[in-house]
């Protein structure tokens, strides 16, 4: 992370979603899937899935916060996936799926709590995101990186991923990436 830009991890569910939808974010430089805040060094997508590390598939979110904030990162985050579900998104059932932000300081910390604060007083039911500090970052396979992009005819990418890209480019219109 250097001056002009700031890095954010976010678990909502499978990697794909939020991947696909950061990637079309205007000020978001970069997005990285993987595994954090589990107790197994390096693990492999089969153990993730297995439950057993502990891991939440997230993406690593870099942007630029001359151009958006963190406050905006996570409004799409709390838009494009459902907050009050405890491990699981839709048919995404599994600790593996659970919602967290993942903080790289205490900047980052107080901006998401109050964030998070703002969300739940809108939701009737509690909303269940985990805040903690970001821990046992790995990245994801290279076949699991910008997956919806070289997959969108996939049906799960069609069913489940497509649907929250258009979610997204219709909630924050102004913040989709011009190309």
């Amino acid at each position: 992370m250097t001056a002009s830009t700031e890095t954010i991890t976010l678990g909502g569910g499978c990697f794909w979603c939020l991947e696909a939808v950061y990637e079309l974010v205007d000020g978001v430089l970069a997005v990285e899937s993987g595994y954090s805040n589990g107790h197994v060094p390096r693990p492999t997508y089969e153990q993730v899935c297995s439950g057993s590390t502990g891991h939440a598939e997230v993406v690593r979110v870099t942007f630029d916060p001359q151009r958006i904030t963190l406050r905006e990162i996570l409004e799409i985050f709390f838009t494009i996936h459902d907050p009050t579900t405890l491990n699981r998104q839709g048919n995404d059932v599994g600790t593996q799926y659970r919602s967290g932000i993942y903080y790289a300081s205490p900047e980052q910390e107080a901006v998401a709590r109050q964030v998070l604060a703002e969300v739940q007083a809108v939701h009737k039911k509690p909303v269940v995101t985990e805040l903690q500090p970001l821990a046992g970052y790995s990245r994801a396979e290279d076949y699991h990186q910008h997956y919806f992009a070289r997959s969108p005819g996939q049906g799960y990418c069609m069913f489940v991923v497509a649907p929250k890209v258009e979610k997204f480019r219709r909630t924050f219109p102004a913040r989709v990436r011009s190309h």
